[in-house]
């Protein structure tokens, strides 16, 4: 039977046969592009020509994009789609293609004729694209460990296919606790919920079988509002004890032991390639350049998030006595209690605020301002096959020309990975003919019953916006290779683009045209909209607490060496200790689910890259309101060039620079979360 996987894509927009894929087809279609990936490099390798830019890194650049695109459709089923079939092929590929990947940037003579290129690079006639490349390709083959000895080579190997495994097995973990978890709520236990939000749970009990009740599951969407409305505190309690206990179960879905392999295993890697930590090691490529840089910057947001949270949670005890009770305040109980000062304080609560967000809305509010940036339109189209009938697509062009094709994933499914994130089917390039991206975002929004528009928290469509914002990066990227396309850039400057483009859902002149009432279409009331803005940095101690936590524990975990193994549980306690975690805040991400870290590499080392890439971003929209226009065209020109459509083209200093004319002003960060006025304060003295 033909594999569709290694057929020709007939699809409109060479769209990949998602709806024809099958479990079944990846294992061949791996083994056949394994092998004509290894075919390319020995033909690289085995030319008595002199190495050269055009005979070594243009066929090494061209030898996987066959292997790459049947590696994302897997990775993209696997995320958003997944099945015990496709989680069995996850856990046999995952050691494979890692030794793959091994033998390739571990390929001495491979990097000899690297190497040789990069020792000529200032006397070849290279462009700026051919330089970095060059650059890029060196870097990467030393990091890989290319010029250890044999046995490091071959130690380094073994770390890393068996980090492989470890990674893919975290991440099913905690899709197995989120799966296997809900809370059952009779009728009379629905005190306090909003309509909206019952509607969400009765849907909700309807996708899992469970008739004429509601459910909570463990998705972000579902649980965070079910903690801030409930007033059940109780149920309260037992879904917060859930939520943080995801991966920590005990069982077979119990990472513990797995986060204590990988530590030791990332240590020892860093150590084999030189390097003290494996922090130091992930930081040397990246923006910060150390982990000193990365901690610094926690810091200091750390004093003030920290001493504004003090001043939030006794404001939340004062409001439970003063209501007659006398209990402490805890984790389970924070949302609840600073939803009810948010009402007092800004005169509004969330419920009120969700009928103007309706997600269709806020979609056409995200393709509009990308339209008056950037000239970008967006047609729905239908021709395309896709994975799920939750899936849409939209082809985006500019001035009648194809740009890309955009795909959006947006309900949340036990099928699906919890959170939001966004990646590409195919990278725009040059090297192969004109190449159009196809890009994706996929969320975790509550599905609404049939015929009712979804409706979102404000966080919801910031969320839209911020990977929205990626997916432009992705779609606007105008460079010739691979490598150094869309969002392939330091992981401290990926998030740029995106937290940039949260900004103008804030702005009052798209909440104006976009946010609408779901049921009488009226315009969000002036004063509604006036209280939004004004309670924009409302709770913003707790929300730099929980986040920044998870950044510090995170770093001193890849700053340990590896000369025994760490119980993470206590070491995660450890740290919270000593930089005086506050007690009714947890992490954002505890150790045991904190995918960003231990599903693969991903933000190993590296989740502090947010705030980082926060700095810019407030920084960079300074840009648009000092021209008085939030839509100013040459700035919007200059961020295009410079940022959305470079890729890794440059050094990522030098393109902040180029784009704003200077360096990023840091105080902008404390400014945009209204914590500037704390700055070097710490409320332990």
């Amino acid at each position: 039977m033909p594999n569709p996987l290694l057929e020709p894509f007939t699809a409109p927009f060479d769209a990949p046969p998602l709806s024809d894929v099958r479990p079944e087809h990846f294992r061949p279609a791996f083994e056949a592009e394994m092998a004509r990936q290894t075919s390319a490099i020995e033909a690289i390798t085995n030319d008595p020509n002199k190495a050269t830019f055009a005979n070594t890194i243009v066929p090494l650049e061209k030898s996987g994009l066959a292997l790459d695109r049947v590696a994302s459709i897997f990775g993209l089923l696997t995320g958003a789609d997944t099945n015990d079939a496709l989680q069995a092929i996850e856990r046999e590929m995952a050691p494979v293609l890692a030794r793959h990947s091994s033998a390739i940037w571990l390929n001495e003579a491979l990097f000899r004729r690297v190497e040789a290129v990069h020792a000529r690079r200032d006397a070849l006639a290279l462009g700026e694209e051919e330089r970095r490349m060059v650059e890029r390709y060196h870097t990467l083959f030393v990091r890989a460990g290319a010029q250890l000895d044999g046995a490091g080579r071959k130690r380094l190997a073994e770390i890393k296919e068996r980090l492989a495994t470890l990674g893919t097995l975290f991440g099913q973990n905690v899709l197995a606790d989120e799966k296997a978890w809900m809370l059952v709520i009779e009728p009379a236990d629905l005190a306090g919920l909003p309509d909206w939000l019952r509607a969400d749970a009765a849907q909700a009990a309807a996708d899992r079988g469970v008739a004429d009740k509601h459910v909570i599951t463990l998705s972000r969407s579902s649980i965070e509002p079910f903690l801030q409305f409930s007033t059940r505190r109780d149920l309260r309690e037992k879904a917060f004890a859930a939520w943080i206990k995801r991966g920590e179960n005990g069982g077979p879905s119990d990472n513990r032991a797995i986060m204590t392999e990988t530590i030791a295993l990332r240590a020892e890697r860093a150590r084999l390639l030189g390097y003290d930590s494996y922090a130091a090691f992930r930081l040397a490529d990246t923006m910060a350049k150390s982990p000193a840089a990365a901690l610094d910057l926690l810091g200091s947001v750390w004093q003030a998030g920290r001493a504004r949270a003090a001043a939030e949670a006794d404001d939340l005890q004062s409001l439970i006595a003063g209501e007659g009770q006398n209990f402490t305040l805890g984790p389970w109980d924070w949302r609840h209690y600073a939803e009810k000062i948010r009402k007092r304080r800004f005169d509004f609560d969330s419920a009120e605020l969700k009928p103007y967000l309706q997600l269709e809305r806020m979609i056409a509010a995200a393709f509009d301002t990308a339209g008056r940036l950037f000239g970008l339109g967006f047609e729905e189209v239908h021709d395309v096959p896709l994975y799920h009938p939750d899936v849409r697509a939209w082809e985006v062009t500019e001035d009648g020309k194809l740009v890309g094709l955009f795909l959006g994933d947006y309900f949340a499914r036990p099928s699906k990975r919890s959170g939001a994130w966004m990646s590409s089917l195919r990278d725009q390039q040059r090297l192969t003919g004109d190449v159009r991206p196809i890009v994706f975002n996929v969320m975790n929004f509550s599905k609404p019953p049939a015929g009712e528009p979804a409706l979102l928290s404000f966080d919801d469509a910031r969320t839209l916006f911020h990977e929205f914002g990626h997916a432009l990066h992705g779609l606007l990227s105008d460079v010739t290779y691979p490598l150094i396309s869309g969002t392939n850039v330091a992981n401290d400057f990926v998030e740029l683009p995106s937290q940039l483009y949260e900004h103008w859902l804030e702005r009052p002149e798209v909440l104006r045209r976009f946010a609408r009432h779901a049921e009488t279409d009226a315009p969000m009331p002036e004063a509604l909209l006036e209280k939004v803005l004004a309670a924009r940095t409302f709770n913003q101690g707790f929300q730099t607490v929980e986040y920044t936590a998870s950044a510090l524990v995170d770093m001193d975990l890849h700053l340990l060496a590896a000369d025994r193994p760490v119980d993470v549980g206590g070491f995660e306690r450890g740290v919270l200790e000593r930089i005086g975690m506050p007690a009714a805040i947890v992490m954002r991400h505890r150790t045991p689910h904190f995918q960003h870290i231990f599903s693969g590499e991903g933000y190993a080392a590296g989740y502090y890259s947010y705030l980082w890439s926060e700095v810019l971003d407030a920084d960079a929209f300074d840009a648009f309101e000092e021209s008085g226009d939030i839509f100013d065209p040459a700035t919007a020109k200059r961020l295009r060039e410079f940022i959305y459509a470079a890729g890794y083209r440059r050094d990522p200093a030098d393109a902040y620079r180029a784009f704003r004319g200077r360096d990023p002003d840091p105080t902008a960060l404390l400014r945009k979360r209204g914590l500037d006025a704390l700055a070097g304060m710490d409320d332990a003295g």
